[in-house]
C-alpha cells in the first residue's frame, strides 16, 4: 500500500469513476438494479474517492440532514479489499464530517456481512433488520 490518495470529490471525472466502481460492486456482484443504485440522490451528496498508486479502488457519498450524516454507498472493489482501504475511507469521512460543529451524528444502512467491519469503526446497531435492493440490512449509528 504504497501511495493511497482519499478526495472529497470535486470533478465530473472524479464522480465517474466514484459511480464506476458503485457499479461493479453493488450492479455486477450483487444483482442490485442499476435504476436502484443510480438512485436520483448523487446531486444532493458528497462523494469521496480513495485511489491506489492512482487507480480508483473506493468510494462512499454522505448526504447530510439537519444534524445527521448518512454515509451511503461504501464499496471496494472485489480485488482490493482484504487491504483496510475501507477503513482508510471511512476514517477520512468521518474526520471531513466531524469537521461540521452542526453535525452529531452519523448513520448508515450496513449490509449485514459488514455489521463488525463497522463496529470497529465505533457504529452501533439498531432497530429490526430489513431489505434494500434485496439484501438483507440494518440501521447503524454513532455521536460524534
Amino acid at each position: 500500500m504504497t501511495n493511497i490518495h482519499i478526495v472529497k470529490i470535486s470533478t465530473e471525472e472524479d464522480f465517474k469513476k466514484c459511480i464506476f466502481i458503485r457499479i461493479k460492486v453493488f450492479v455486477d456482484e450483487q444483482n442490485v438494479p442499476i435504476c436502484e443504485e443510480i438512485d436520483g440522490l448523487d446531486e444532493e451528496a458528497e462523494h469521496y474517492l480513495l485511489s491506489l498508486n492512482g487507480e480508483a479502488c473506493a468510494t462512499a457519498r454522505v448526504r447530510i440532514f439537519s444534524e445527521t450524516a448518512n454515509i451511503e454507498r461504501v464499496a471496494v472493489v472485489e480485488n482490493m479489499r482484504g487491504h483496510a482501504l475501507g477503513r482508510r475511507l471511512m476514517n477520512f469521512i468521518m474526520a471531513d464530517i466531524q469537521k461540521n460543529s452542526a453535525i452529531n451524528t452519523l448513520r448508515l444502512g450496513a449490509q449485514i456481512q459488514a455489521i463488525r467491519f463497522y463496529e470497529k469503526l465505533g457504529f452501533k446497531s439498531y432497530g429490526d433488520e430489513y431489505l434494500d435492493a434485496n439484501i438483507l440490512h440494518i440501521w447503524m449509528k454513532q455521536k460524534i
